[in-house]
């Protein structure tokens, strides 16, 4: 369908907005029909449509006209994109009797990338390995989750840091997230400023564009996972290609509302009116990946506010940073009005400008010259080490990791890594461990 195509039913929505834009029963039973209709042509639509009315109504033919002056092809992926779309014609009475129903299945018309095809809600259950019993359940489209009073009907479970939520998704629902994180959000590309949670970049490559510069700004998104609408991620899901069904069910399953008792533990209103919507669940495997695809957008605008500067810019998940000489308070205003334009928000006390005589940090990384861990977390991590092998692990571990020799050994592993001075000082003092 051409660009000039996609207009004509987003002029009809917006014209009727304020009136008769609430589709009802007969709305849909019209599109639906049309849907399943072999033929897309004035008169097998009106054949049709005059089954489902059970009689001759003569509004419906200005309706078919419509309909195929907007769609010259069926939206076999959009059922309620044309349901809307006959509402928003303002001509089909809202309490219209429907004497039959007729059922239509949607399909995919296009995949815009080598993502899994799923036609509709039953290639989706099959493609999840559940029933459809089971796909209404994990998506939870009765709220369960939110209003069960019984945390062994929750799908998550919750604990509160010092600023955020944790919602962990249980055992099954968290396989059918990774599944959906493997097969379809891992197949579609991030932008190549985005460096959390994407396989083959990281810290160090985050910080890599920022080294040895005259000024390093960081800037810091609020609630960054909870500031994702479900609306956002079904919208992710629509422009992969998905049939509305199925983006409506895949978003349901990877975004969450928390439930009240929860709430009443949030540090500030503000996040608590986020987690009050649904939204990306910090803790489920497919959240960082469809955060940082839905933030596409604004990685390329603030790649291209860059540029004008005259600037680097990269992002580690919440983290933005840009480096160069430019002028640094104009720069954040900018950057402050393009996130705030896409959705999200900068942390105020968050954002570091930091000259060259600063001491320049990024993701826990100073990188006035080249990308190293701080000496004072050199020093706490040696005198963790120092306690561990005087008074034993247990006693050491203060913060009651599961498995504290293998949380030390990441820890030495990332202080030491561009640091063989003192990655040698450490590897001495774990191998003295008990």
């Amino acid at each position: 369908m051409s660009t000039a195509q996609h207009r004509r039913p987003d002029a009809a929505l917006r014209a009727g907005q304020g009136r008769h834009d609430r589709v009802s029963s007969g709305h849909a039973a019209l599109a639906d029909v049309f849907l399943a209709t072999p033929a897309w042509e004035r008169k097998a639509l009106l054949d049709a449509g005059y089954e489902v009315l059970g009689r001759r109504p003569r509004w419906l033919g200005p309706v078919v006209t419509a309909v195929l002056d907007a769609y010259r092809a069926p939206p076999v992926d959009r059922p309620r994109e044309l349901a809307s779309f006959v509402a928003a014609l303002g001509r089909v009475p809202p309490r219209t009797h429907v004497a039959v129903r007729r059922a239509v299945p949607t399909r995919v018309v296009r995949m815009r990338w080598d993502t899994p095809r799923l036609d509709d809600l039953a290639a989706l259950a099959a493609f999840l390995d559940v029933d459809g019993d089971h796909l209404d359940w994990y998506a939870d489209r009765r709220e369960i989750n939110r209003s069960a009073p019984d945390g062994a009907l929750r799908h998550y479970r919750y604990a509160w840091t010092p600023t955020r939520l944790i919602e962990a998704p249980k055992p099954r629902l968290r396989s059918l997230q990774r599944l959906v994180l493997d097969e379809v959000l891992g197949r579609i590309p991030v932008h190549p400023a985005a460096h959390g949670f994407v396989p083959g970049r990281d810290v160090r490559t985050f910080t890599s564009v920022h080294l040895g510069k005259s000024t390093v700004v960081r800037l810091d998104l609020a609630a960054f996972f909870a500031g994702v609408t479900v609306s956002r991620v079904y919208g992710l899901f629509r422009g992969a290609g998905y049939p509305e069904p199925v983006a409506h069910t895949l978003a349901a399953l990877c975004t969450t509302r928390t439930p009240p008792d929860v709430l009443r533990s949030a540090p500030s209103f503000l996040l608590a009116a986020r987690l009050r919507q649904p939204h990306l669940p910090q803790g489920a495997p497919s959240s960082p990946a469809l955060a940082n695809l839905i933030a596409f957008r604004l990685d390329r605008r603030l790649a291209g506010l860059a540029v004008r500067f005259g600037a680097a810019y990269s992002r580690y998940a919440d983290d933005l940073a840009f480096s160069g000489s430019f002028d640094a308070p104009r720069l954040v205003a900018a950057a402050s009005a393009i996130v705030a334009d896409e959705g999200f928000q900068v942390h105020p006390l968050k954002t570091r400008v930091r000259g060259r005589a600063d001491r320049q940090q990024l993701a826990g990384l100073v990188v006035n010259e080249h990308a190293a861990v701080p000496r004072a977390e050199y020093d706490r991590l040696r005198a963790i080490l120092h306690t561990a092998a005087r008074d034993g692990l247990p006693a050491a571990n203060r913060a009651n990791h599961p498995d504290f020799r293998a949380y030390l050994a990441g820890r030495i592993a990332w202080v030491g890594r561009d640091h063989p001075s003192r990655a040698a000082k450490l590897a001495r003092l774990f191998a003295a461990l008990p």
